[in-house]
Order: structure tokens, then C-alpha cells, then sequence
């Protein structure tokens, strides 16, 4: 049941990434990967929120837990879209954007897991 609840919850993680990016086009002629930053910090924030309240506050069935941080959320940010990126403008000549991007992801989805946990504390 529990590989059940990780694909059904990839399925919509991986839906929800693809309408993200159909939303958010990247900025500056394609050097800042806007989509792939909202996913990064916004699955960060949710999974500190979510993950919070799930382990603390309430007796969450495990399928629900793992479907929705490991399926939905695993899907939904893109580490290894980001990682690819971040290449891709390094690759370009575009080290500024490279290091901006790096900068945003990382520090925003730290920021947003910090944020998120915090909400979700008793």
C-alpha cells in the first residue's frame, strides 16, 4: 500500500510540477528558471508545514504521510531539474544567473522548510 500511495502522490506532484511550469516561464531569456525556483522553495515550505503538523499534531495514517511528502512533494520540487539548469547556464556563460539561481533555490527553500516548520510547531 505504501508504493501505492508514493505513485499516486508522484503522479499529481509530477502534474502539478508541469502546470507550474506552464504558469511561470523563465525570466531574462530563459537564464532564471522561474518555475523550477517557485517549485523548489514552495515544496519546501509545504513539506516543513505539512510534514510538521502530519508527525506532531495528528495520527496521520502512513500511505497518507509518504503519498504526500515522498510521492507528491518528491515529484512536485525538482532537484535534479535545478541541477540541470544551473548547468545548462554555467554551460552558456551565464555564471551570474548560474549563482542566482543557486542562491534563490537554496537559500528560499531552506527559508520556506524553517518557515513552515515553524507555523507547524504546537
Amino acid at each position: 500500500m505504501h508504493v501505492v500511495a508514493v505513485a499516486v502522490g508522484g503522479a499529481v506532484g509530477a502534474l502539478l510540477r508541469y502546470a507550474l511550469r506552464e504558469l511561470l516561464p523563465p525570466l531574462a531569456d530563459g537564464r532564471i528558471p522561474l518555475a523550477t525556483i517557485a517549485a523548489n522553495v514552495a515544496g519546501s515550505f509545504l513539506l516543513g508545514l505539512l510534514g510538521g503538523v502530519m508527525l506532531q499534531r495528528a495520527a496521520i495514517p502512513a500511505e497518507l504521510r509518504l503519498g504526500v511528502t515522498v510521492g507528491l512533494l518528491g515529484a512536485f520540487t525538482t532537484f535534479s531539474a535545478f541541477s540541470l539548469e544551473t548547468v545548462d547556464l554555467l554551460r552558456g556563460g551565464n555564471w551570474p544567473f548560474a549563482v542566482l539561481n543557486v542562491v534563490l533555490s537554496v537559500s528560499g527553500a531552506l527559508l520556506a522548510l524553517w518557515a513552515g516548520q515553524q507555523i507547524a510547531r504546537p
